[in-house]
């Protein structure tokens, strides 16, 4: 609105320079390109990351398992600590040496981490691949949409600022010209400055 409101004050001023005119049109012409350009590589954006990111749920849900684990022993605990808040001594308390059958029926046992504390012959479940080794969760779809969003608004501002960015150099440039026009016109004023004869 800035920019349109400039293009009329100056579309028919006496003072009006040929920068002038030029600078409005720049700024008028950089909301457009923001305001379609920037939105719309957003959307671009969030749908193709969406889209990778929906495939990557779906073969991970293909390839991860839940499988049941049973605690044989804890893990060593370390010395005492002063603060028995710290995360590492929460850390010893909750590894645990725990066997497990795998989703293609191999026997596996290793030392694990626990989601609460337990004790030797407890229950509770891991996500593992085909062969039993343990991985993170699954990403759901909720998870792959709050992703989506923000690297399509990661990439809308990041197109904004660019196009800010080259607004601001092609100002920049104008001014410069600008000024060189006004030290050529001084510097010629100043030839005649106090003559008698300098108006005539």
């Amino acid at each position: 609105m800035r920019a349109m409101r400039g293009v009329w004050r100056w579309r028919r001023n006496p003072l009006r320079r040929g920068t002038d005119r030029i600078e409005a049109w720049a700024a008028l012409a950089a909301a457009l390109l923001i305001a379609l350009g920037a939105t719309s590589v957003g959307w671009i954006t969030g749908q193709a990351a969406h889209g990778a990111l929906l495939t990557t749920v779906r073969l991970q849900h293909e390839q991860r398992h839940l499988v049941w684990v049973t605690v044989d022993r804890l893990v060593s605990r370390a010395p005492l600590d002063p603060d028995p808040e710290t995360s590492s001594q929460r850390d010893a308390h909750r590894r645990v040496i725990a066997r497990w059958t795998a989703w293609d029926g191999s026997e596996h046992t290793g030392q694990i981490s626990t989601p609460r504390p337990v004790e030797p012959g407890e229950h509770f479940r891991i996500w593992t691949d085909d062969r039993g080794r343990v991985t993170p969760r699954p990403m759901d779809a909720g998870t792959a949409g709050t992703h989506a969003v923000l690297a399509g608004l990661g990439s809308a501002a990041a197109t904004g600022a660019l196009i800010e960015g080259g607004r601001r150099l092609f100002v920049w440039r104008l001014m410069v010209r600008r000024f060189h026009a006004w030290d050529v016109a001084w510097q010629r004023a100043g030839q005649d400055w106090g003559r008698a004869d300098a108006g005539s």
